[in-house]
């Protein structure tokens, strides 16, 4: 399935996931190369939403440009499967090799504003993240690592500490406390 398709398949939870949708179908029907960062304006990311098996704590890192806990992602940069970037990402800032994916598609759409910012010494202008999240599940015994040059920090928090670490005001609410409630509702801990 291509993801124009997995786009138009995903039944958005609010009415932000919904404006988000059609705009990120817009720039899909644009023509421009949204699939790598030649496309300066918006381009596509993944982000990969990591809880543990009893849904108390998700694994986040202290990103070192937005100077706040965050979720895990990255540019596609190329890459059209975009559940296997945030597949990567995860590994390349954390560390973390074992993930088990919890939703057969796409768990959340996200049209993410980006200021501009100094990266290895090089300005990025403004710019939009036209982002696709995945739901993962891990291990917290597993071992992680700090990746340096993007992060100053890996950590399992637990969800209700979420708001209080993450210093984007915005995103702790239209997004992290979003995807904290879905899984709470649509992927309760597992028993055993």
């Amino acid at each position: 399935m291509s993801l124009r398709q997995e786009i138009e398949a995903f039944r958005p939870g609010n009415e932000q996931e919904e404006k988000d949708r059609q705009e990120l179908l817009t720039w899909l029907s644009s023509g421009l190369d949204i699939y790598s960062r030649r496309c300066n304006a918006a381009h596509l990311t993944a982000s990969a939403w990591v809880v543990s098996p009893d849904r108390a704590q998700v694994l986040m890192i202290y990103h070192n440009i937005y100077h706040s806990w965050a979720w895990m992602g990255g540019h596609a940069d190329g890459m059209e499967d975009l559940r296997a970037v945030a597949e990567k990402e995860v590994r390349e800032e954390c560390g973390l090799e074992t993930l088990t994916s919890l939703c057969n598609g796409i768990f959340s759409l996200e049209v993410l504003t980006v200021d501009g910012h100094e990266k290895r010494g090089h300005y990025v202008s403004s710019h939009l993240h036209l982002n696709v999240t995945y739901l993962f599940e891990a291990d917290p015994s597993a071992p992680v690592f700090i990746k340096p040059d993007e992060n100053s920090g890996v950590a399992w928090i637990p969800t209700g500490e979420v708001a209080a670490k993450v210093t984007e005001p915005w995103m702790t609410a239209r997004i992290y406390r979003k995807l904290m409630d879905r899984v709470q509702q649509e992927y309760p801990k597992k028993e055993y």
